[in-house]
């Protein structure tokens, strides 16, 4: 069972990565935490997802006041632990944790092209794609 354990002082350096191949797709903890101090005006809420207490991936979201959304930020599970349904069970829940805080009724995201392990896993979660993107970034957008 998954656990959103939201990133703190003791637990920041959590050692998670993905595979090489990922790597152009993914920002690494330090990108995530750094991109969570960037966004902490608009609320940005980084957690670790944990099995027990094991770390096995992190994500980062924030309010995207200007979409009128959630922005789903960054996901990611460590190459150690991809393949066991983590992902979609981690996912699950910040969804669930979006819903119940009630600011919006829309999460947004965006994955790079190419990156067809997110593709299949945010559609598997109900994610639609708007049309739009940013450079190389498919958008998509769930409705809670």
């Amino acid at each position: 069972m998954i656990r959103l354990e939201p990133v703190t002082p003791e637990n920041w350096r959590p050692g998670l990565s993905v595979r090489e191949d990922q790597r152009a797709f993914v920002a690494d903890t330090a990108g995530i935490l750094a991109r969570a101090y960037a966004y902490r005006g608009c609320r940005s809420r980084a957690f670790l997802l944990c099995r027990e207490d094991l770390p096995v991936g992190m994500a980062l979201y924030y309010d995207a006041e200007e979409d009128n959304a959630y922005n789903f930020s960054q996901f990611f599970i460590d190459w150690r632990y991809q393949g066991n349904g983590y992902g979609y069970e981690a996912a699950k829940l910040i969804l669930e944790k979006m819903k119940r805080d009630g600011r919006y009724d829309r999460v947004i995201l965006c994955y790079i092209a190419g990156d067809d392990a997110a593709k299949n896993l945010y559609e598997k979660l109900g994610f639609v794609h708007t049309g739009d993107a940013w450079e190389d970034e498919v958008v998509m957008e769930l409705r809670l």
